[in-house]
């Protein structure tokens, strides 16, 4: 058996697995990172180069989108630093921890200005959390891919010197490695943004002095719910019916970060309304639409951050000495020594 015939097989058997309805893995953890990953994929529009829309790589993004998790457990500072980039916490009008943090569209430019704008607040930054700067970094990781691979496909087909051609290809092969794990890494945060818990001070059941609405104070909530309930209940097939339509015009990459985060603060209190109607035990058809509606939106939000990216990279500058992606694909600039080094 050849390695693309054994590959295909594997990569038909993952997408078999993330469609099958009990699954007993680690939901956000894996199961529903990973069928977010699958769904965008599956859904890229069709401007976007052809080795990302195959079964093969919608199965790798579905397993690279756990990896953010499986770096868990490497020590200090690594831990500390990493674990805390998988959620912000707000209160229910939308600031960082209460009143004395900012709303998502206050963010500063950078994670160590948004770090010590909260502790001079007196807030920890490690209970707040950095989802919004995870996610805008891994999206800029990835343009950066991309116009990689845009410069590497253009020299490749012009370069008439077999060895600099050789090089360009190997170089674009790397490259669609890093991009298929790069879209994962980007998949994993965009994916917790879409997660009710990730969002909210009320991450574990229900914080703060008041609680009007008498709402679960289990600290079971956030497990049970990501857990063995979103593992029985998730399925491909009803999170792609529920994606929403590509929405990529005038994309401005803090704007969406924050509309994305607090459109799923916006779940906040129904998932706790639903869960103390029930509806998140055995499987509940009420409880299972609510998981698929919210893998469904980061599934839709993935895909059009990606598509995002790509559309940008047209327009980038990379290497060293630096050279427009532009010019490089109308053929009126030689890459090779910005790709390869001067040295």
């Amino acid at each position: 058996m050849n390695r693309q015939v054994k590959r295909l097989m594997i990569s038909a058997a993952a997408l078999l697995l993330v469609a099958a309805p009990a699954v007993q893995v680690e939901a956000w953890g894996s199961s529903g990172h990973r069928v977010i990953g699958v769904a965008a994929m599956r859904h890229l529009p069709g401007d976007l180069p052809a080795f990302l829309r195959t079964a093969g790589a919608a199965a790798d993004v579905g397993e690279y989108s756990r990896e953010p998790d499986r770096w868990k457990g490497a020590g200090q500072p690594h831990d500390r630093e990493r674990d805390t980039a998988h959620f912000v916490d707000m209160d229910d009008e939308g600031r960082v921890m209460d009143a004395r943090g900012m709303t998502m569209a206050d963010l500063p430019r950078l994670k160590s200005e948004y770090d010590a704008t909260l502790i001079r607040a007196g807030l920890d930054v490690d209970k707040a959390g950095y989802l919004p700067y995870a996610i805008m970094d891994a999206w800029q990781n990835l343009e950066r891919d991309f116009a990689y691979w845009r410069v590497l496909t253009a020299a490749e087909a012009r370069e008439p010197d077999l060895a600099k051609q050789a090089w360009y290809r190997a170089d674009r092969e790397r490259r669609e490695q890093l991009i298929l794990r790069d879209i994962g890494v980007l998949s994993h945060f965009v994916g917790d943004a879409s997660q009710p818990h990730h969002t909210t001070i009320h991450f574990n059941g229900w914080a703060g002095e008041t609680n009007p609405e008498g709402f679960t104070k289990s600290r079971r909530t956030h497990g049970d719910f990501e857990g063995a309930f979103t593992s029985r209940t998730l399925r491909l097939d009803a999170v792609e019916a529920a994606m929403a339509p590509p929405n990529v015009e005038g994309f401005d990459l803090r704007a969406r970060t924050a509309s994305h985060l607090n459109a799923t603060l916006t779940t906040v209190i129904p998932f706790y309304r639903m869960e103390k109607a029930g509806a998140f035990k055995d499987a509940d058809p009420r409880g299972a639409v609510f998981v698929n509606e919210r893998l469904a939106a980061g599934a839709s939000e993935l895909r059009d951050f990606v598509s995002a990216a790509w559309r940008v990279s047209a327009n980038s500058s990379i290497g060293w000495p630096a050279v427009k992606v532009a010019e490089v694909e109308a053929g009126r600039v030689d890459p090779w020594t910005s790709m390869v080094g001067e040295d």
